[in-house]
């Protein structure tokens, strides 16, 4: 099932370096070191917060970034790969659905708590997210909700960052296993 929050931040962690004016038209990865947030009743620690261009050559770095900040987490292989397929699919529908020109960005923030991944894919654009629809088994594409919704314990749809514009689609796997 599918939750929709109510939008508060869950930290001022980190500053974009991204410009409106999108010079040389890129936007650079911007990872961020560990650091703890906080928010209601929730302690997590800021693994991964990356803008990148929206753009759909930038899909195997997303998956890199999120892969190494997944190496030392108590989870399971399965689990991994899962969180690394879920946020791909989150990231090409923020490229396909969201991004209108070649100024936008997408950005990736990954926190863990002691027993939840959360991963968040934030685009700036007001329109909302495709909902996950029966799809024709012979077409090639519409079906990226349905595959985060199967591989994760919750997902949904906030809006933006206080002052910002867009909408962050998440997903949470909570942790099942020590086994790395």
């Amino acid at each position: 099932m599918a939750t929709v929050t109510d939008g508060q931040s869950r930290s001022s962690r980190t500053a974009h370096l991204v410009t409106e004016d999108c010079p040389f038209g890129r936007a650079p990865t911007v990872p961020c070191s560990s650091a703890r947030t906080t928010g209601p009743a929730v302690d997590r620690t800021l693994l991964l917060c990356s803008t990148v261009p929206a753009e759909p050559s930038w899909a195997a770095t997303v998956r890199r970034l999120v892969a190494e900040r997944l190496t030392d987490l108590p989870l399971s292989a399965d689990q991994r790969d899962d969180a690394v397929l879920a946020t791909d699919e989150l990231f090409a529908n923020a490229v396909q659905h969201a991004s209108a020109g070649p100024c936008d960005t997408v950005t990736v923030t990954v926190e863990w708590n002691a027993r939840t991944l959360r991963v968040t894919v934030a685009d700036r654009s007001p329109l909302p997210p495709p909902r996950p629809h029966p799809v024709d088994v012979t077409a090639e594409s519409g079906r990226g909700l349905a595959i985060v919704a199967a591989l994760a314990d919750d997902w949904g749809m906030a809006p933006p960052e206080p002052g910002g514009r867009g909408k962050r689609v998440w997903f949470t796997l909570r942790r099942r296993s020590t086994a790395r």
